[in-house]
């Protein structure tokens, strides 16, 4: 049986995740390493210098920020990948509508299929943006659309889904085509060029910054005091004392309201037929797991909690998009050590394509957001955003 088809690409950005990601992982290594980390060091004192002559830009502005007289809730946060935007952004979605607002997510469709950078610089045809959907149908799938847009488009009906890079332009869309009066900004917290009127930035409260470097030497995508621009921050994946993190969150932002939650599964669904089994189906079965994302050991350690014993974990760099032979692969490794099922996330199952037959279940862990405290300031933005008095 053949191995993981990981590209080197995949590999290269797999181990250079494993380094950067978390606080002493870049420790103990070879000379070879070492080097390697000094020059990412050194580049990411460009990066750095880049942000700050941006921001400066936009603050003084020379580079203009664009209003487009509606709500904007930009949700985001300062570092990369794995905090948990997706559900976040499903929890204002789906409140907001239910409020009677007619929202659309506005996202940039990150890895999804396009033209080459080439044709995109050269080409003098301005294109529309795409809709995912026009909050009645579904109308691309993920390999268009992007994987988050396609899933949040699929869990929320009545909820327009638009991607364009230009976020300014598919904001002018979703206004004037689809008669939306609520945007969300999905990952907006870096994008200013779209004037935001509620900025909600994300701290994962197991890894809140990492290693406190910059891109690519660490996961910062600009300086964590720069918190300081938000009006409320979520810590996710929240479990037990979390007053650490809340202390240093509060000492860069002295502020902005606070919510505690946690990411916690709701349902496993098969990955083709979609029937539902219970969290209890997990107890005392022996699982194998599949996943390109951001942080699988999260994903992993959910299901031991939920009594699953887990044997083989096949990875891939975050966003991959998978074949039907890697796919095949990893269910009949599962078969092959007898497990009971392949389980994935739902932000994979998007992305895999679509078979007749399985040799054992192949099922997707169905998260959603837990607020643990803080509630009455959520519901406190939301107030704000439908423009309801307080009290």
């Amino acid at each position: 049986m053949r191995k993981s088809r990981q590209s080197g690409f995949e590999r290269l950005e797999n181990s250079l995740v494993r380094l950067i990601q978390e606080p002493g992982a870049d420790l103990g290594h070879s000379a070879g390493v070492r080097l390697l980390l000094g020059f990412l060091r050194f580049l990411s004192g460009f990066f750095a210098a880049a942000v700050s002559i941006r921001y400066f830009l936009y603050k003084t502005g020379i580079l203009r920020r664009f209003p487009l007289g509606i709500q904007v809730i930009s949700i985001g946060n300062v570092t990369a990948g794995g905090t948990g935007k997706t559900p976040v952004t499903e929890l204002f979605a789906r409140t907001l509508a239910a409020e009677g607002r007619k929202v659309a997510i506005l996202s940039r469709g990150y890895r999804r299929k396009e033209a080459p950078w080439y044709r995109r610089m050269f080409t003098q045809v301005v294109e529309p943006p795409l809709v995912v959907s026009d909050g009645r149908h579904v109308l691309l799938d993920s390999a268009t659309g992007g994987d988050e847009p396609y899933m949040l488009a699929s869990n929320l009906p009545g909820v327009a889904v638009v991607v364009d890079r230009n976020r300014v332009k598919a904001g002018r869309y979703a206004i004037k085509r689809l008669g939306c009066d609520t945007l969300i900004l999905d990952d907006g917290f870096q994008y200013q060029r779209l004037k935001h009127t509620i900025e909600v930035v994300l701290v994962d409260s197991t890894n809140p910054f990492g290693n406190g470097h910059m891109l690519p030497r660490g996961v910062l995508r600009e300086p964590a005091r720069h918190i300081k621009r938000a009006d409320i921050v979520f810590l996710t994946k929240c479990r037990g004392d979390v007053s650490a993190v809340r202390e240093e969150v509060r000492r860069l932002n002295k502020t902005a309201k606070i919510v505690e939650c946690s990411h916690a599964p709701r349902t496993l669904k098969d990955v083709w037929s979609r029937e539902e089994f219970p969290l209890s189906w997990l107890d005392g079965k022996t699982c194998c797991t599949l996943s390109g994302i951001a942080s699988p050991k999260g994903f992993e350690n959910q299901l031991r909690a939920l009594g699953s014993k887990v044997v083989w974990c096949e990875r891939y760099a975050d966003h991959h998009r998978y074949d039907s032979s890697e796919v095949l692969y990893a269910l009949n490794r599962t078969a092959d050590m007898g497990a009971d099922a392949l389980v994935t996330t739902e932000k994979d199952a998007v992305r895999f394509p679509r078979l007749e037959t399985a040799p054992v279940k192949c099922l997707y862990l169905r998260i959603a957001i837990e607020i643990l405290s803080g509630r009455e300031h959520f519901d406190g933005i939301i107030d704000r955003i439908c423009f309801r008095k307080n009290g």
